[in-house]
């Protein structure tokens, strides 16, 4: 602990965002860069707590040693501090840049004071860490002769993949769109991940012997829906590989199954047929593959210009969809969420170190406040009916407004309002509202079991399938889940894939 007496000296100071109307221009990072001094007395912070919650269960799921790390960067030790990140997670950057911060929900320092801006802290360990030239690639000193598949090369896939690697296994991971990185390439706007933050930890494990397959499906050539990857990909003039899954068994010791869960949770309403209602995946997904192929020139995107745009769902893909639209030139824009607007303060039934389920402002709320002068989400609102203009184009939709409130068994119903119908215009609307699981018929072709929840069955530390030598980490196994879950499975799954391969020798 550095400054015994730093968390009652200095208060919490995030570092700010870039000016909301000067950023709505362009797609760069919504970031600024901190100042040295500033990152010093925000680590001085911590209390380097006897019990440090952060890294509970509540916590961080990687288990990063954050008050070594925060202590550090105090004594003004970079290095070290980017050694000690570098213990438990892999892409820092990943999760200093996309990650709600569980860690800052858990901090002890928030029961009575604002807790330690750990996430500022960490994205600013890493990004020093490239700058100084400090992350290296480490190969591997000794060939194992065992192989590996990785199906999916998202941050589950990519952390496997580099432990695996570094274990000294040959491991080729499957990605079926064009650019590696999964959810972190084409899930997450530009503005929120700079896709040469992927490109750089990539070609560290290229560096490393990693091999990657792009443009490569495991599965079989079906007819995919409007909006899925690979109708993107083909709409691009990205031809496809298909590889049956079966196949990499009978050329690798290991297959390990990453492929997230991309199954979008549908709106079945009056309606749904109509042209302007689209997946939130395939609208960002269109978004960023054509400003990376062409800075938006290709047409090949859906466009939100001059359009009322509704975004139904909140959660972080919700505020990339606001903050899509609203960069594309969208003339109007509301958000709906069906549940109720959030206290500002911790409620009595979510108390520390429970992650804190309060209202938050984030980058695209931000935007869309400064820009049309009113947060633009809507609480309370079911979706009833999608309206055509009678040539089967969107024109509207007509909701209800819903109550809130506990049973006798203490569990929340929902309740229509009486007279609060209303129809809203919109010819471009977002449906995020989460993920089902991971897409079927590749599993099926393996004849994976699965769970109840129709995600692979295995089982968490174990990671191990139904099938021998088949594994599986992340949303495809747990469900949908945060990027540094994803992290911690990939991790974990990549330590018992090693253990397996050594007893095969």
């Amino acid at each position: 602990m550095g400054k015994s007496t730093g968390f009652k000296e200095y208060k919490r100071e995030t570092i700010p965002y870039r000016d909301p109307m000067l950023r709505l221009n362009d797609y760069a990072e919504i970031y600024t860069d901190p100042l040295e001094n500033h990152l010093q007395t925000q680590g001085a912070r911590c209390m380097d707590c006897g019990v440090p919650f952060c890294q509970s269960n509540n916590g961080c799921p990687v288990d990063n040693l954050i008050p070594e790390w925060n202590d550090l960067v105090y004594r003004n030790r970079w290095r070290d501090a980017l050694d000690r990140l570098h213990l438990t997670n892999n892409f820092p950057e990943f999760t200093g840049r996309v990650c709600p911060a569980p860690c800052e929900g858990a901090c002890v320092l928030g029961i009575t004071e604002p807790p330690v801006t750990i996430k500022n802290i960490e994205n600013s360990i890493i990004d020093r860490g490239f700058e100084e030239n400090w992350v290296q690639p480490q190969p591997p000193l000794n060939e194992s002769g065992q192989s590996v598949a990785i199906i999916g090369s998202g941050p589950a896939g990519l952390a496997a993949a580099q432990q695996l690697r570094r274990a000294g296994h040959k491991v080729s991971v499957y990605e079926r769109a064009d650019r590696i990185g999964g959810l972190l390439m084409y899930g997450i706007p530009n503005m929120k991940l700079e896709k040469r933050v992927i490109d750089r930890r990539v070609q560290q494990l290229r560096d490393e012997g990693v091999e990657f397959y792009t443009q490569t499906h495991i599965g079989k050539a079906e007819e995919f829906p409007a909006g899925h990857i690979n109708q993107i990909m083909q709409e691009a003039n990205n031809p496809i590989t298909y590889i049956a899954p079966n196949d990499l068994l009978n050329q690798f010791n290991a297959v390990l199954w990453a492929t997230g869960a991309t199954q979008a949770r549908d709106l079945p309403i009056p309606g749904r047929e109509l042209n302007g209602i689209h997946f939130a995946m395939e609208f960002l997904t269109k978004n960023t593959k054509s400003l990376l192929d062409s800075q938006l020139t290709n047409d090949l995107y859906i466009s939100a210009k001059d359009k009322d745009v509704i975004v139904i769902g909140g959660g972080d893909t919700g505020t990339d969809c606001i903050g899509t639209s609203l960069r594309q030139g969208c003339k109007s824009l509301v958000n709906f969420e069906l549940l109720p607007e959030p206290p500002v303060e911790r409620a009595a039934d979510n108390p520390w170190p429970q992650w804190p389920k309060v209202f938050r402002v984030d980058y695209g709320h931000e935007e869309a406040t400064q820009r049309d002068g009113k947060d633009p989400r809507e609480y309370c609102i079911l979706s009833k009916e999608f309206i055509s203009d009678g040539l089967g184009n969107l024109a509207g939709i007509k909701t209800v407004n819903v109550a809130w409130e506990k049973d006798s068994s203490g569990r929340f119903q929902m309740t229509e309002i009486a007279g609060s119908e209303k129809v809203w215009k919109a010819d471009l609307i977002t449906l995020s509202m989460g993920f089902l699981g991971p897409e079927q018929t590749a599993i099926e072709m393996m004849d994976l079991e699965k769970d109840e929840r129709s995600n692979i069955r295995a089982t968490y530390g174990e990671f191990s399938t139904s099938v021998k030598g088949v594994f599986a980490a992340g949303d495809c196994r747990r469900g949908q889940s945060l990027v540094v879950w994803a992290i911690n499975e990939g991790r974990g799954a990549a330590k018992v894939i090693d253990q397996y391969l050594k007893n095969l020798e």
